[in-house]
């Protein structure tokens, strides 16, 4: 353990010499982010150890977030900033001759996440941490991330994202803790002592080894646990000289479809194999998580008719729900627990939430596959779909139709959205608009017989990372201006609206942003070839490529600016450049069309001398949580302009806001709150209401192609996807063109398309004014307070998980790993 700078630098040298032979100024980046990242995780060992000692206590209740994903980005700097070792470890290695900011590009962005899912699952367990609560993550260790894009020809190409490659300086692998995990086979039932006993023969067995991951917090003591497992082949031991050749070959295949469990995220379920592993990655994860909570559990010789005391179980969306009926396994066939205790304890100890209206992104598998992969698991769920039904039947006077809806066995498929309602103590939206509309709408029969359980947990970002390690510079405005609390109680940023018109404020904040621009401006020039004008809008679209997000919205955008610079060259228009970055799931072939939708324009209006010193189209490929920290602070626009009632939430708008850039954006998730803390005047807000949506979908009325004769300058932008401007992309453009009109425009793209082009000219006329949009960016950092993770996880704490701060580490002020 290092105590200061000095020290510090001696065992580093040390460690450098031990590990490789080298000197500091012989050793490759790599090797010494190796002995850095080695170091540091060491450094937090003590203070682990004491809080999972601490999390041991008498009458301490844990909380474990079970998410596919957690999208964690780069960790060294974000726990050295915990840690309040930043600067000295910086300052030591410049005297050494080391360049930090070249050993953190050498971490890899972990790839063990996509989007807005897994970045709020890793914004949580910060915030967890940081308030000193006993929550921990758990998740699976894949070999593979979503994909490392690549764009060729204006095409997304995939390929294999292995960031694993030179390890992980993070992790710690615990193979005395890995658990069994089974599937296939077949269940047999017997009666013994007066009831029904299941036995599982001819199963396949996997071993689910744990690999943990410190969670330092902010200037605590407290360091939680993000616990991923790995599939890996159960241990036999035999002699290869004995084994046929049909023997081995079968090994090989037992141990290649073992392995293939954690290998990749989301796998490709576009065909029944990708399914089958999909949901196979879904038991294999709750299976080793409940059975590694429950091992921890069992210390305290407690009954586990008591585990609602002392355990909160928490499923991110509906990938975890199988958590329900695995709880239900353990409880019936190794605790003996009767059906109705065990239904008690599991309800009481699992909660729920769910992010999303999208009724056809309500996560089902079909009843055959399930049997066949999860035989026990199956027949526990049809009986909780058997006595749900019963109950429906019975609370609403026979009413069949409404159990039938309800039903989470239908058809030969499984809701799990219904499981998760259905088995959950608590189920929760990620906005008020979001929590309404599951209320009413999608989730209505459920909140008519559970209307206490439902509940409103807005989403939040941690600010920490997204200001004060993603924008430094403005950070250290914010201090100067507020003192160092903010960091801890980020509701104290709102106290910065009282200096929004203070030029000397403004005038900083302007040349700081100027600053991030220009860096951004070379990132571009470097991974691009594209030379940007720093003195533009930078107007940025940055979130997985999603229709209902309307990237095309953005497109039409351009193309109409476009057209009205060609036909008046002296239009006075000032410069803009459009930023892009977001990942297409690899069979969601729409999306990848928007991608080459997207360079067409870029190509020509870049192209094109007429237009390409006022607009500038740029796509950054290989959007990910390290690219995001370098884009959002040069953000002048932030777009957020999902078709309303779509996006449950949204955190990307948070980040943009909290580094102060203003919002032009529907009255969809999250949006409708920003702009309750900024106020109108701050945010530009158009198109269809989240109510005026769904009234369309349930009513109908809204003609696309009633829109398109009507109004000329929108058929003008449309008629360009197909008028030959675009080269090289006919056919993937036309079929955008074909959503559009033959398809009825599902999204309202054109409905909006008016409102959107005034509401970016108003935007873009604000600008101009570079007192009053400093103000307007200063209110959004101010306003962004009510958005820090920090106030989701204490409403989850006290709501939900009924978890409260464990006793470890020092307080606020000082840091318990620097001496």
């Amino acid at each position: 353990m290092f105590s200061g700078k000095e020290s510090f630098k001696s065992q580093f040298r040390q460690r450098l010499a031990g590990a490789y032979g080298k000197a500091v100024e012989e050793a490759t980046d790599q090797e010494l982010y190796q002995i850095l990242g080695t170091m540091v995780r060491e450094q937090l060992g003590e203070s682990w150890i004491a809080t999972n000692r601490a999390c041991r206590g008498d009458g301490v209740k844990q909380a474990y977030y079970f998410s596919l994903e957690f999208l964690l980005g780069r960790l060294l700097g974000s726990n050295l900033i915990n840690m309040g070792m930043l600067e000295m470890v910086d300052s030591a290695l410049r005297e050494m001759g080391a360049d930090p900011e070249r050993l953190e590009g050498c971490e890899p962005d972990a790839g063990l996440g996509n989007g807005g899912l897994g970045r709020l699952a890793a914004c949580f367990l910060d915030s967890l941490a940081s308030l000193d609560l006993p929550g921990h993550g758990c998740g699976i260790r894949y070999k593979y991330g979503l994909f490392e894009q690549k764009i060729v020809d204006g095409y997304q190409v995939e390929l294999p994202d292995n960031w694993l490659r030179e390890g992980n300086v993070w992790e710690v692998r615990r193979a005395d803790k890995a658990v069994e995990v089974r599937f296939g086979g077949r269940v047999t039932a017997r009666e013994e002592q007066g009831r029904l006993t299941f036995d599982h023969y001819e199963y396949e067995s996997v071993l689910a080894v744990p690999y943990d991951i410190p969670v330092a917090g902010y200037h605590t003591g407290t360091v939680n646990t993000l616990r991923l497992f790995s599939a890996e082949m159960m241990s036999a031991d035999f002699d290869p000289r004995q084994v046929s050749m049909s023997d081995q070959r079968k090994i090989i295949e037992y141990k290649r479809s073992t392995e293939a469990i954690s290998e990749f995220l989301y796998p490709d379920d576009s065909h029944w194999e990708g399914k089958r592993l999909r949901l196979k990655q879904q038991y294999f994860l709750v299976c080793a998580g409940i059975h590694s909570i429950l091992r921890t559990y069992r210390k305290r010789n407690l009954p586990l008719s008591r585990l609602p005391e002392f355990v909160s179980i928490h499923i991110n969306d509906t990938h975890p729900a199988l958590a329900i009926p695995e709880l239900m396994r353990i409880l019936l066939d190794e605790e003996k627990m009767s059906w109705e205790e065990a239904w008690m304890v599991t309800g009481r100890t699992v909660s729920y939430t769910n992010h999303t209206t999208l009724v056809e992104a309500m996560e089902t598998w079909p009843l055959s596959m399930m049997q066949e992969l999860l035989p026990r698991i199956t027949m526990i769920i049809e009986e909780i779909d058997r006595r749900f039904r019963l109950e429906v039947i019975q609370r609403y006077l026979g009413k069949q139709e409404m159990a039938e809806r309800m039903a989470i066995v239908r058809d030969g498929t499984v809701h799990m959205a219904h499981l998760a309602v259905a088995g959950s103590h608590s189920i929760n939206g990620v906005a008020q608009v979001h929590t309404e509309i599951l209320k009413q709408r999608v989730l209505k029969d459920f909140c008519q017989i559970y209307p206490r359980r439902f509940n409103n947990k807005t989403n939040g970002i941690t600010h920490r990372r997204w200001l004060l390690k993603a924008n430094p510079r403005l950070a250290d405005l914010v201090t100067r201006q507020l003192g160092e609390d903010w960091i801890r109680d980020p509701d104290l940023l709102q106290e910065l609206a009282r200096y929004r018109n203070r030029e000397d404020l403004q005038d900083e904040f302007l040349a700081i942003r100027q600053e991030n621009k220009e860096a951004l401006a070379r990132l571009i020039h470097q991974e691009t070839g594209i030379s940007v004008d720093t003195s533009s809008i930078f107007d940025v679209q940055v979130k997985r490529l999603h229709a209902y997000k309307r990237q095309v919205l953005n497109v039409l955008h351009i193309l109409d600016l476009y057209c009205r610079l060609r036909e008046n060259p002296a239009l006075e228009i000032h410069p803009r450049t459009f930023i892009f970055g977001a990942k297409a799931a690899p069979s969601y072939y729409f999306a990848k069309k928007v991608i080459k939708l997207i360079h067409a324009v870029a190509d020509l209006v870049n192209r094109d001398p007429a237009t390409r010193d006022v607009l500038r189209v740029v796509f950054l490929e290989n959007y990910s949580v390290s690219l995001a920290e370098q884009i959002i602070p040069a953000a002048d626009i932030s777009e957020q302009i999902s078709t309303a009632s779509k996006e449950a939430s949204g955190t990307g708008n948070m980040k943009f806001m909290l580094n102060g850039a203003v919002t032009v954006g529907t009255l969809d998730g999250a949006n409708i709150e920003i702009r309750q803390e900024v106020g109108d005047e701050n945010i530009f807000i158009f198109g269809l209401t989240a109510a005026e949506v769904l009234n369309y979908y349930q009513y109908g009325g809204y003609s696309a192609l009633e829109t398109y004769n009507s109004s000329p300058r929108v058929a003008r932008v449309v008629d360009m996807l197909v008028g030959g401007e675009l080269a090289g992309s006919y056919g993937e453009i036309r079929d955008i063109y074909n959503a559009l009109l033959a398809e009825n425009d599902e999204y309202f793209v054109l409905r909006d398309l008016g409102a959107y082009l005034d509401v970016q000219e108003s935007a873009g006329i604000a600008f101009q004014n570079r007192r009053e949009w400093a103000a307007r960016c200063l209110s959004n950092v101010a306003g962004a307070g009510v958005f820090s993770s920090d106030r989701t996880i204490r409403e989850y704490a006290r709501d939900i998980w009924g978890i409260r701060p464990l006793l470890t580490g020092d307080r606020p002020g000082g840091s318990p790993w620097n001496g």
